[in-house]
């Protein structure tokens, strides 16, 4: 058995920033690597693991493909990430490379930190963290809060609270990052573009390196072969809640919440999408994605929410004997009444 490192590149980013499209343009093109790849959900509804099945790369089959949905995979890693790279690196035929899309709430460094338990850290490294940001949310201002405003207002009520979680997540993506990919430049000019550089690159304050990109369409050979051994220098990459957390306590995400809405069939997918961007925007959805089953039609339509911009597509056949149906997972921040939320979802189909 070649005892040889195996290469893992961990793949962050906020809800619906573009990494399951990347991943899939990733294993596409690969060069005929052949490709494990770990997907972590936010929530109970597998999506982004049956987009990337549907893919057809030779290099990554369906056995290749691991989902875990038990939750965001920083708060898992003892009972779901490591004993799944020990089953992994278990197999006789191992994999060249190691792809892990983790949850949009996820932080990457404890997920970095477990390549240091002693049965991982003989036989993998991480390659590099590689930070997805939709380019389009950053210049509409979603993350550019005014600290100087916030400390002020806090000055004069110390009873105000303007934490954001959302923007902390955000932070630290980026701090955690070897390779930032500002994805979706296509739906911004170049001023909004000079923006959004200036504000990831005021996020943090390490200097990863900077990409564009349009539809998650970046090469393999920037992707792979980093080789920057990120678990070496994890402690140069703390996170927001490790600072807060030191004394041992351990971080949740309550700020957070995710259902699944189950519908029967949509007649109408223009108008329902049409009325979910209503749904969204009147409830404060952060993200909705999932597939609905179109009457009439041999494909599951797969949607996929960010805010008010919604995109669908055919993805792929109903298979024989699966169950046809309306499935979307719905995220949003702890404040969001699913109750209502709901019923508004399901008063649509």
């Amino acid at each position: 058995m070649n005892q040889e490192k195996i290469p893992a590149t961990v793949i962050t980013g906020f809800l619906g920033a573009g990494k399951t499209t990347m991943i899939r343009n990733l294993l596409q093109n690969a060069g005929g690597k052949k490709i494990a790849l770990i997907i972590n959900e936010f929530g109970d509804l597998g999506v982004d693991g049956d987009v990337l099945k549907g893919c057809g790369a030779e290099n990554c089959t369906e056995d290749d493909i691991i989902e875990l949905t038990n939750g965001c995979i920083c708060c898992t890693v003892a009972d779901d990430f490591i004993p799944t790279m020990t089953k992994l690196l278990e197999r006789d035929a191992r994999p060249d490379h190691i792809v892990i899309e983790t949850s949009g709430l996820a932080l990457p460094q404890p997920l970095v930190a477990a390549f240091n338990w002693p049965d991982i850290r003989t036989h993998v490294t991480v390659d590099g963290v590689i930070t997805v940001v939709d380019s389009a949310a950053v210049a509409a201002g979603r993350f550019a809060d005014d600290h100087d405003a916030v400390e002020a207002a806090r000055v004069e009520d110390d009873s105000l609270d303007h934490e954001s979680p959302i923007e902390e997540l955000f932070e630290d993506q980026l701090t955690c990052a070897d390779l930032i990919v500002l994805n979706k430049t296509d739906l911004i000019d170049i001023d909004g573009l000079g923006r959004v550089r200036a504000e990831v690159a005021s996020r943090t304050s390490r200097k990863p390196t900077i990409i564009e990109a349009k539809n998650g369409d970046v090469p393999a050979a920037i992707l792979l072969g980093l080789g920057i051994g990120t678990e070496d220098d994890i402690v140069n990459r703390k996170s927001h809640h490790e600072l807060e957390h030191e004394d041992g306590t351990p971080h949740d995400h309550d700020e957070f919440d995710s259902f699944v809405v189950e519908l029967g069939p949509i007649a109408d997918p223009v108008a329902f999408v049409d009325a979910l961007k209503g749904v969204i925007a009147e409830h404060d959805v952060l993200r909705l994605k999932g597939f609905v089953d179109v009457p009439g039609k041999p494909m599951r339509l797969q949607v996929q929410a960010v805010g008010s911009r919604i995109d669908t597509y055919f993805d792929r056949a109903w298979t024989p004997g699966e169950a046809r149906a309306t499935r979307l997972v719905v995220i949003g921040l702890h404040e969001m009444d699913e109750t209502i939320v709901r019923k508004a979802i399901e008063a649509l189909a």
